[in-house]
C-alpha cells in the first residue's frame, strides 16, 4: 500500500508512516509499492491513523505483506566501509574520554545520525528516536482531536500546508503557508517538527494561541484555536444545475483508508442522477494514500496511458496503468490551490495530461518519495528514496501543478484576524485599516478606499455594520468589531457563494 507523506496536527494520530522495508534485489515494480509519503509529517489525527495504522502486517495488501518479510535493506551496497569513516569512532572515542561533562552513548550514537541526515538538506528525510517513535505509537490509540491542519518544515519554520475541511484551523482562518513562529508564546522555530507539533496538538476543548507569519502582512498575528475533534469524512458531494444541465461536484479532502470506496459510492450516485457532467474539488488537500489517489483515477485515466510513473536513484521508472477502456462520456474540471498537495496533486496532473480542464491556481509541489525504515531497537529513519512523476514524466516538486484555467478568490478570502490593543479610528493608516477595509468591502458594506487609510466612508461602514450586528455604533474598530467582521468573514469563505474558481470550473465544464 502506498502512502503520500503528510502531517496533520492533532492530539493522536500522526500521519506519519511506518512502512514496509525492502531487500537488495527487489526489482522497481516491488519498491513502487511502498508507502509515498509527501509534504512532511502527518502530525493531524486523521492522517496517522491511516498512515500507520494501515501499514501493520495484518493490514497490508498480499504483495506488501510479502515485501514486508524481507529483512531492510539499510547499507547502501556490498563494499567495503568508505575512506575514514574511522574518524566517526575516532570523535566518539574524543569526547566519551575528554569532554568535561558524561556524555551518554546514545546520545552520541543518535547525533550523528541526526547530522548526517542534517547534511542531505532534506527537509522531508529524518530520524526519529526511540522515544519519539514511543510517543508516536502512543497517539495512535488516541481519539480524534487536535486543531486538524497538515504542516511541514520550510526553512526551519512549521509551516501549514492545507487546514482540514470544517476543522478548528479552518474555522480560525489559518491557510496554506502561514508560518507557526511560536505555540502558547514558547517560540518553535527551529524546532523539531515532531517537538513542536507535541506542543501545538491537544485535547478537545482546550486552547491553543499561535503566532503566524503570513506572505503579505508586516506583522506576525495571534491565533487563538479550541481544539475539537477533527473530521474524518473525506468525500462530500453535491449537484449543481448549471446552464440547465446536472452537474455533480464530489469534494476530496484528504486520501484515507476509504476514500477511493466512498468516492466511488458518491460517483455512482451522481451518475444514476443522469449527471452531465463532473467537478472534482481537491482545494486545500494535503493528500494521504496513493492507492486511493491511484483506485480513483482509475475511474478516469484510460489504459492507453499511465496515470502515475515513479523513478529510482538509477533513473529507472516504474508505470501504472489502469484498465480502462475509454474516458467517461461527460466532460470533468479538476479544481485545486496552493494547498494541494501529494495525492492531490497526482489526481489533478493526471487528468490534466489526459486532457482535463484544471481550474484554480498553483498546487503545493511535493514530489518526492520517503521510506521509514525501522533501525531494529525501535527508533526509524525517514529516508527520501524516489520520486514520483506525471503520466507524462514531468517532476513538479518545488514548482506545482499549474491550471489550465487560473482563477482567483476574491480579496476577502485572504484578509487576516486584525488585532486591536488601541482602537482604530479616522484618520488612522496602516496594513490593520486596509486589512479590515478589504473585509468589509467582501461582506457588501462600502468602507471607500481599501487602501489603509481610514477615511470618513470607512467610519460609516464601520458603523452600519455595528448597527447591523448589535455592536456599540462608534465607527470605531475595538477588539470586538474586529474580532465580529473576522467571524463574518470566515462564515462567508465558509459558505462558498463567491467562490470563483468553483463558478468557473463548472461553467468551463460546458464552454
Amino acid at each position: 500500500m502506498i502512502y503520500l507523506w503528510q502531517s496533520y496536527i492533532s492530539t493522536g494520530k500522526t500521519h506519519h508512516q511506518i512502512h514496509t522495508s525492502w531487500g537488495e534485489g527487489m526489482n522497481l515494480r516491488k519498491q513502487h509499492i511502498i508507502i509515498i509519503l509527501f509534504a512532511a509529517l502527518l502530525l493531524g489525527f486523521a492522517g496517522a491513523y491511516f498512515g500507520v495504522k494501515l501499514a501493520q502486517p495484518d493490514t497490508l495488501p498480499e504483495q506488501i505483506q510479502e515485501t514486508n518479510k524481507e529483512e531492510p535493506n539499510t547499507s547502501q551496497d556490498s563494499s567495503a566501509p568508505p575512506e575514514n569513516i574511522e574518524k566517526v569512532s575516532q570523535a566518539f572515542n574524543l569526547i566519551k574520554d575528554n569532554y568535561l561533562n558524561d556524555v551518554d552513548d546514545k546520545q552520541l550514537i543518535e547525533g550523528a545520525i541526526q547530522g548526517m541526515l542534517t547534511t542531505l538538506e532534506d527537509p522531508y528525510s529524518s530520524y526519529m528516536d526511540v522515544e519519539t517513535m514511543e510517543r508516536f505509537n502512543e497517539t495512535i490509540e488516541s481519539s480524534f482531536e487536535g486543531i486538524g491542519a497538515e504542516v511541514s518544515t520550510v526553512n526551519g519554520k512549521v509551516t501549514i500546508v492545507a487546514p482540514i475541511k470544517d476543522s478548528p484551523a479552518e474555522e480560525a482562518g489559518l491557510r496554506p503557508n502561514d508560518k507557526i513562529l511560536s505555540v502558547d508564546d514558547e517560540s518553535v522555530v527551529g524546532m523539531d517538527l515532531y517537538e513542536a507539533v507535541e506542543k501545538i496538538r491537544g485535547e478537545k476543548g482546550s486552547e491553543v494561541v499561535l503566532e503566524i507569519q503570513r506572505t503579505g502582512v508586516s506583522d506576525p498575528f495571534d491565533v487563538k484555536i479550541v481544539r475539537d475533534d477533527i473530521p474524518v469524512e473525506t468525500v462530500y458531494s453535491e449537484v449543481k444545475t448549471v446552464d440547465g444541465k446536472k452537474t455533480g461536484v464530489i469534494e476530496i479532502t484528504t486520501f484515507s483508508e476509504n476514500t477511493a470506496k466512498d468516492f466511488s459510492k458518491e460517483l455512482k450516485k451522481l451518475e444514476d442522477k443522469n449527471i452531465e457532467g463532473l467537478v472534482i474539488d481537491v482545494r486545500g488537500n494535503p493528500g494521504g494514500l496513493l492507492t486511493a489517489v491511484e483506485d480513483i483515477l482509475k475511474n478516469f485515466i484510460p489504459k492507453n496511458m499511465p496515470y502515475l510513473q515513479v523513478e529510482n536513484q538509477k533513473g529507472e521508472k516504474s508505470k501504472s496503468f489502469s484498465e480502462l477502456e475509454e474516458k467517461k462520456p461527460y466532460p470533468i474540471s479538476v479544481i485545486i490551490d496552493e494547498g494541494s498537495a501529494s495525492a492531490s496533486e497526482i489526481l489533478a496532473v493526471a487528468m490534466k495530461e489526459a486532457g482535463y480542464d484544471v481550474v484554480g491556481t498553483k498546487s503545493y509541489g511535493k514530489g518526492t518519495v520517503q521510506q521509514a525504515v525501522p533501525m531494529g531497537d525501535g527508533s526509524t529513519i525517514k529516508l527520501t528514496f524516489f520520486k514520483w512523476l506525471s503520466p507524462k514524466g514531468t517532476w513538479i516538486h518545488e514548482k506545482g501543478v499549474k491550471p489550465t484555467e487560473k482563477v482567483e478568490q476574491p480579496d476577502y478570502y485572504f484578509t487576516n484576524p486584525v488585532q486591536v490593543e488601541d482602537s482604530i479610528a479616522y484618520n488612522h493608516t496602516g496594513d490593520k485599516v486596509e486589512n479590515v477595509q478589504v473585509m468589509l468591502k467582501g461582506l457588501d458594506y462600502k468602507p471607500g478606499r481599501t487602501d489603509g487609510y481610514f477615511s470618513k466612508e470607512t467610519e460609516k461602514a464601520v458603523q452600519a455594520f455595528q448597527a447591523d450586528n448589535d455592536l456599540e455604533v462608534t465607527g470605531e474598530i475595538n477588539e470586538k468589531t474586529a474580532g465580529q467582521i473576522q467571524a463574518k468573514i470566515v462564515e462567508k469563505v465558509r459558505d462558498g457563494d463567491d467562490d470563483r474558481q468553483k463558478e468557473k470550473a463548472l461553467n468551463v465544464l460546458y464552454e
